[in-house]
């Protein structure tokens, strides 16, 4: 039985009284053919077998499966406005009441008695302000008139938030079950506890929302996370539940902490566009950190050890983000600066008699055609000049921290604690801080680590058209994550003082490079310019190392290189590396491992043949394509944590060993697995034209490759890649089929479209050895395919397709054997749509 009533409507209607009740309740119950205990008998004749009332009544109820669930609900409570009065802040129609009560009643042949009864009430507050807005100087009759007052004259402050909302959720979840006694033989049984579960939670919200101008908007939000753990016997938490409490005992405990978080949210629209002279730059930044408390365990809340109790303490974390997003529309600026095309006019001139003479007549031609040439050739310029036409700037931080041991609890509405900035999202270390104020565990063998994590992202674009009907997109990109993990806990032989232990940073690191000087340079299993540059660089960063660092460069190893910057150290061969495959000179390049500015990319494309007379005769479009991009990518690096710093000053010879490895270089202060350069011409050259009798032919060619240097072996993998592409296309308009389909007697009319696709990709991963002459293939083949398909539309939702795909793969080693596969068929497509 359900009862869905809305009680408001029997009262008077002005009240404006929302009461919507929900009753529900239904029994279920089943009575099996046979008994439960001995299932070869009937229930029937166990029943009539019982010597007592008592004992029918047990056997009946041990075997029925009985079911009986009641529930009543008030969703939504609240009084709606009514009449003209001004919505206040105050009032009760602001405020939404909820209500729900569900009770399950259960026993089977397992289960004796079970209750399951579960209580959610909550209340809700929700008011949108009316803006109180300040604009002292928006009057015309202001100091401020000219447009250069434009951002104070625009000046403007609201005094009161948008909106405010505040949440309360108390949740109670009670179950008690009670199963059958074991019965064994002889008429003894084993009494089974009653079992009790109980789930008591308390959720409370707030949040505000403020434009403060509108430019500047901001958001706060706090929620807490309560357990209620009121029905231990002697208030011993974790002990032994109470039996004789009820769900709706202490209903007005509102619990302990157990989780708590607090964000804030702040966007800002900056005013530098109201500056004249900026008024092409549009930038927004955007602000977010957050912070959480975490309860910890009970179980370390009082940790007993040689006669002293700890407590190991709660966790704390922050993290914060910032947003940048800055576009520059560049013909706001060109229009500003007077960077215009002047119009080129074409003047009709009537004459009332003949010309005098030939001459007369080129001679007052002569300076209009003068006049334009000069105008044509000016905008061309102006064109060169103004091809940028919008630029994109977009960085974004990520910053996070992580705290455990913190043996502080937050109140009720939040926390400033450790300090006001960590709680919106500051990243600065209040370790010290909280160390002095006794707010970390002194446990003296407190494992777990302190982190802290740093991200940061920029992505640059570009929109460039030099000449009308050339577009050129740039993009440039940089990303940087960063992790540093450190164990920080008292140390009981340093008077108590906290100490850090095990430092450790890692991460990676990607951004947009340059690599197409080498790009076209010979490169086979046989020989490898770039490889060769590679080797030969080695020595000049291994000298340039030494210099830098102060030591002697005359003091070399049995290879001819500086003692302790030998030609497989880390630190010579990555510059190096860098160096062969950017085409930079190894006396000139970076020997950091990180660059910071990114190096853009393009993607070009070139429409402007139709405006020649040949191709507008033959062709509906031609178009050319070009795109390229290239990376530059560190998969990982971290800290060396066996790294000692090398006084230089010192002879190598004298250096202690634990400032040098195995092979005598000296230690490096990182650790890099591996690094990576790709590099795609995506396509090197891309040709698509549809001529005039319906033909479509589009040619592309691909090339890419992936060089990566291992150094955990000294080995690098390079892989290359080319591909060619030719596509055809042709649609025969208008080709009338004879069939059924169209009704007797008639024809289907519709194109049939057909294309075809030859593509020859061939791949090839090379192994070369730094310090071998031997290059080896390891893997890589050659893919021939064909692709052919035709469509025809039979109606105007059923179209049928003919596939045919053909692949052959010829593989580079000969452990491969050739593949070919073959696929084809028809398809059938029906839509159902209009």
């Amino acid at each position: 039985m359900v009862t869905n009533v809305n009680v408001g409507q029997l009262l008077p209607k002005k009240w404006g009284i929302q009461i919507p009740f929900n009753y529900g309740q239904s029994e279920e119950l089943i009575t099996p053919k046979y008994d439960q205990f001995y299932e070869d008998l009937t229930l029937d004749s166990r029943l009539d077998a019982a010597e007592t009332e008592v004992d029918k009544d047990k056997i009946k109820k041990q075997s029925e499966d009985y079911t009986k669930r009641q529930s009543i609900n008030l969703i939504g409570v609240r009084k709606n406005r009514t009449g003209d009065a001004k919505p206040r802040f105050y009032d009760v129609e602001n405020v939404t009441l909820n209500y729900s009560y569900n009770k399950v009643e259960h026993r089977d042949f397992e289960i004796e008695n079970s209750v399951s009864k579960t209580v959610r009430v909550g209340a809700n507050y929700a008011h949108n302000f009316n803006p109180v807005t300040i604009q002292p100087f928006k009057k015309n009759d202001s100091l401020f008139t000219g447009k250069y007052w434009k951002i104070l004259k625009d000046f403007n402050l609201n005094l009161l938030p948008s909106s405010f909302t505040i949440n309360t959720d108390l949740n109670r979840q009670f179950n008690r079950q009670k199963f059958r006694d074991a019965d064994l033989s002889g008429g003894s049984n084993i009494e089974i506890e009653e079992l009790f579960r109980r789930n008591y939670t308390f959720d409370f919200q707030y949040t505000v929302n403020y434009n403060l101008t509108e430019s500047l908007q901001f958001n706060f939000t706090a929620s807490n996370n309560n357990i209620v753990r009121n029905y231990f016997q002697d208030n011993i938490i974790n002990g032994e539940q109470d039996p004789t409490l009820d769900v709706w005992d202490g209903f007005l405990d509102f619990g302990d902490p157990n989780r708590q978080m607090q964000n804030l949210g702040l966007t800002y629209q900056l005013p530098i566009n109201k500056i004249p002279t900026f008024s092409f730059v549009n930038a927004t930044y955007q602000y977010t950190g957050n912070f959480q408390w975490q309860k910890g365990s009970d179980l370390y809340g009082s940790l007993e050890l040689d006669g002293e109790t700890y407590d190991l303490g709660n966790t704390i974390q922050n993290a914060n983000t910032h947003n940048i997003n800055t576009s520059l529309d560049m013909n706001k600026l060109y229009k500003y600066i007077g960077l215009v095309k002047k119009p080129i006019r074409r003047v009709r001139t009537r004459t009332t008699g003949p010309p005098t003479s030939k001459s007369s007549a080129k001679d007052k031609k002569q300076p209009k055609v003068k006049s334009q040439s000069t105008t044509k050739l000016l905008n061309a310029g102006i064109d060169i000049l103004t091809s940028v036409k919008r630029v994109q700037f977009n960085y974004s931080e990520n910053n996070g921290t992580y705290l455990p041991g913190y043996t502080q609890t937050p109140g009720f509405l939040g926390t400033l604690k450790p300090t006001f900035g960590y709680t919106f999202g500051s990243q600065a270390d209040i370790r010290s801080l909280a160390a002095r104020n006794g707010w970390l565990t002194l446990y003296q063998d407190f494992n777990q680590q302190f982190t802290s994590t740093n991200t940061k992202q920029l992505d640059v674009s570009a929109s460039l058209e030099p000449v009308k009907d050339l577009k050129i997109d740039i993009v440039g990109n940089r990303t940087y994550y960063k992790n540093f993990t450190e164990n920080y806990r008292v140390d009981v032989n340093n008077d108590n003082q906290y100490v850090g232990l095990t430092p450790n940073t890692f991460g990676n690191f990607n951004i947009s490079t340059l690599l197409i000087k080498t790009a076209f340079s010979k490169s086979d299993e046989t020989v490898s310019d770039a490889f060769n540059d590679f080797r030969s660089n080695r020595l000049i960063i291994a000298r340039r190392l030494a210099t830098q660092n102060g030591a002697d460069v005359n003091d070399l190893d049995d290879d001819g290189y500086p003692k302790g910057f030998g030609k497989n150290s880390q630190n010579v061969l990555l510059p190096a590396f860098l160096a062969a495959y950017t085409g930079t000179d190894a006396n000139k390049v970076n020997t950091s491992a990180f660059r910071d500015v990114p190096i853009p990319n393009w993607d070009l494309k070139y429409s402007g043949f139709m405006k020649m007379a040949w191709f507008k005769k033959r062709f509906k479009r031609f178009s050319l394509t070009h795109g390229y991009r290239s990376t530059y990518t560190i998969n990982q690096f971290q800290t060396n944590l066996d790294y000692n710093e090398v006084d230089f000053s010192q002879p190598y010879d004298d250096q202690p060993d634990d400032t040098k490895d195995q092979s005598g270089n000296y230690k490096n202060e990182r650790l890099f697995s591996n690094i990576n350069l790709t590099e795609m011409f995506s396509p090197l050259v891309r040709i698509d034209m549809e001529m005039k009798n319906s033909v479509k032919i589009l040619a592309e060619i691909k090339k890419d490759r992936l060089l990566s240097l291992s150094f955990d072996n000294n080995l690098m993998t390079e892989i290359i890649g080319n591909e060619f592409i030719l596509g055809l296309g042709y649609r025969i308009k208008d080709l009338r089929i004879r069939s059924n389909l169209a009704g007797p007697q008639k024809r289907i009319v519709s194109d049939l479209n057909m294309k075809a696709d030859i593509s020859i990709r061939d791949n090839k991963t090379i192994i070369r050895y730094l310090d071998l002459e031997n290059n080896q293939v390891t893997s890589g083949q050659t893919i021939w395919g064909l692709k052919y398909s035709a469509d025809y539309a039979f109606s105007k939702n059923l179209t049928g397709i003919f596939y045919f795909d053909y692949s052959f793969s010829e593989y580079a080693i000969s452990t491969a054997f050739p593949l070919t596969t073959i696929r084809s068929g028809f398809t059938i497509r029906y839509n159902f749509g209009n």
